[in-house]
C-alpha cells in the first residue's frame, strides 16, 4: 500500500497545493495565462510527440482498441446526458455539460503523468491514442449538440466547419499528428532537440495539476447541483467497469493496455468541462463543483484503482 500511496500521492497533493495556493493567495486569475499557455501549446505537446514518435507505428493502428475505448466514452455521455435532461428538466445545454462532467477524464493534465508513472512506457501508445480520441469525440459531440439546442447560433455547416478547424489545430492533436508521422518515417531528432523535449515534457505533469488545483479554487461553488453525486458516480465508477468489460469482451489486448484504459477512465472529471462551460454560458457552477468534488472523491477511487492493478486484483487479459 505503501508503495501506491507514493505514486498517487504527489499528483493528488501538487493539485491540493494548487488549490490551497489558489484559496490563501491573492494573484488574480491573470496571472495563470503564460503558465497556461505553457502547458498547452509547449509541455504537453511535447510530451504526446515525445510519446507517439518513439512507439512503433503498427502499434499505432489498433482500430479495435480505439473503438472500444472511445464507444465506452460515448456511452457513458449519452447516460450523462439522459442523467442531465431528466434532472435539469429538458435543458439540452446544460445537460451537455453536465455530460461531459459525467464522461470526460482529465486525461490531459492527470493522464499521461499516472499511467506512465504506474504502468511503464508500455502505457505511452494507449495513453496518446484514448487522449486524441476522447478529444475528438467531445470537441465534436459538444458544439454539435449546442447548435441542435440554440445555445451556439452558428448554422450547422458553420459549426461543423469550426469543430473540423478545431480539431486539426489544437495543440495537443497536432503534436499527436506529427508524432505519428514521425513514427511512420522513423525520425530521430538531434541530440539538443531531444534534451529540450524532454525539460518540456517533464515540466508538463507538475504544472498542469498545479494549474489544475489553482483552477478550481477560484471557481468556488456556492451550493452542490442535484445532478452532480450520479454524474461523479457515471464518471468515477462506471466508466471504468464499462471500458473493462467491452476490452475484456473484445479480447486480444495486452494487460498494460487494459490497465491503462482502466486507469484512464478512473480518472475525475477534466477541467475542459468548466471550460467548455463559460465559453457557452451555460452551467458554470455544476461544471465547476463537479470538476471540485470529482477531483476530491477520486482521491479514493484512483489510489484504490493503483492498489487494485498493482496487486494484480483486475483481470486484464
Amino acid at each position: 500500500m505503501a508503495e501506491v500511496l507514493a505514486l498517487a500521492l504527489p499528483f493528488f497533493g501538487v493539485i491540493f497545493l494548487g488549490l490551497g495556493c489558489g484559496r490563501f493567495v491573492r494573484i488574480p486569475e491573470g496571472g495563470l495565462a503564460w503558465l497556461s499557455f505553457f502547458i498547452i501549446y509547449l509541455a504537453l505537446p511535447a510530451l504526446f510527440f515525445s510519446l507517439v514518435a518513439r512507439t512503433p507505428f503498427s502499434e499505432l493502428t489498433n482500430g479495435s482498441f480505439i473503438v472500444a475505448t472511445t464507444l465506452s466514452t460515448a456511452l457513458c455521455f449519452a447516460l450523462s446526458l439522459g442523467v442531465g435532461l431528466w434532472l435539469r428538466r429538458g435543458n439540452l445545454p446544460e445537460a451537455t455539460i453536465g455530460a461531459v462532467v459525467g464522461a470526460y477524464s482529465n486525461v490531459g493534465y492527470m493522464g499521461p503523468g499516472l499511467t506512465l508513472g504506474a504502468l511503464g512506457a508500455g502505457a505511452s501508445v494507449p495513453t496518446a491514442l484514448i487522449f486524441v480520441f476522447d478529444s475528438l469525440f467531445f470537441f465534436t459531440a459538444v458544439p454539435l449538440l449546442m447548435a441542435v439546442s440554440g445555445r451556439d447560433k452558428r448554422r450547422i455547416s458553420e459549426t461543423l466547419l469550426l469543430v473540423a478547424r478545431r480539431v486539426l489545430t489544437h495543440p495537443f492533436n497536432v503534436a499527436t499528428f506529427l508524432g505519428v508521422f514521425a513514427a511512420y518515417i522513423e525520425f530521430q531528432p538531434p541530440a539538443a532537440i531531444d534534451r529540450m523535449l524532454e525539460f518540456l515534457k517533464n515540466a508538463a505533469a507538475p504544472c498542469a495539476l498545479f494549474t489544475l488545483g489553482v483552477s478550481v479554487a477560484l471557481r468556488p461553488m456556492a451550493r452542490m447541483q442535484g445532478e452532480v453525486p450520479p454524474l461523479i458516480a457515471i464518471k468515477l465508477v462506471l466508466h471504468p467497469l464499462l471500458i473493462w468489460g467491452v476490452l475484456m469482451a473484445v479480447g486480444g489486448f495486452e494487460p498494460v493496455w487494459v490497465a491503462t484504459a482502466v486507469l484512464m477512465a478512473s480518472l475525475p472529471p477534466a477541467l475542459n468541462a468548466f471550460i467548455m462551460a463559460k465559453q457557452y454560458e451555460t452551467y458554470v457552477e455544476g461544471a465547476s463543483g463537479g470538476v471540485l468534488i470529482g477531483t476530491i472523491v477520486s482521491v479514493v477511487t484512483v489510489t484504490a484503482m493503483l492498489y487494485a492493478l498493482q496487486h494484480d486484483m483486475v483481470v486484464l487479459r
